[in-house]
């Protein structure tokens, strides 16, 4: 998977978009907590429940000066100009309908940049799960790369990175240690996170 450029490394658009930030999380009354990940990594983009997750990370990244690539479903992208926008914006199209080798993509991608964060929602979808997908956990150790513990704390209105989980291999007991960590976060829609359920 080839890098493109973004929002993130286009002269002069960057310091308008921190601007937009700034108003933005004015506005609604949020501010951004931690640094940018320094090295590259998978960033959990956790809780997801509701639409706004995303203008709100990325307005997270405009001011921690993180460049960050996203996923999210491939249906969006298919509105003309509106798909090579949210591309623009770091988005990464995913056919949730196939399995086209995306953790093989990402992984290459990953191990080719120096400095690459992706973003990977582990709910996989606004709508209530019984559990994560596993896809960010697979990258991250194909990678061989940490996995950043980003969040959005709707009920401090806080969002940022609370720090670095380094995958063992077992998943089963590395993804309840790494939830455990996002028991105090609280999203936008408490009774759609699969966290609610213990999972």
């Amino acid at each position: 998977m080839k890098m493109r450029r973004t929002i993130f490394d286009t002269p002069g658009v960057t310091v308008l978009a921190r601007i937009w930030a700034r108003v933005f999380f004015w506005c609604i009354g949020w501010k951004p907590e931690g640094e940018a990940p320094k090295v590259r990594c998978v960033m959990i983009a956790a809780p997801h429940t509701t639409n706004w997750d995303l203008p709100i990370m990325l307005a997270c990244a405009f001011l921690l000066r993180a460049k960050l690539f996203w996923m999210t479903k491939a249906e969006v992208f298919r509105i003309p100009l509106f798909g090579s926008f949210l591309k623009w914006l770091g988005g990464i199209p995913i056919d949730r309908s196939k399995s086209n080798g995306m953790v093989g993509q990402c992984v290459e991608m990953l191990k080719a940049h120096e400095d690459l964060i992706l973003a990977v929602p582990p709910e996989g979808t606004r709508k209530k799960v019984k559990a994560w997908k596993s896809g960010f956990y697979h990258i991250a150790v194909g990678a061989q790369v940490p996995i950043a513990l980003g969040y959005l704390d709707y009920g401090r209105r806080r969002g940022g990175v609370m720090g670095f989980f380094y995958p063992t291999g077992d998943y089963e007991t590395d993804v309840k240690a790494i939830q455990e960590k996002y028991r105090n976060i609280t999203p936008k829609y408490p009774e759609l996170s699969s966290l609610s359920e213990g999972h």
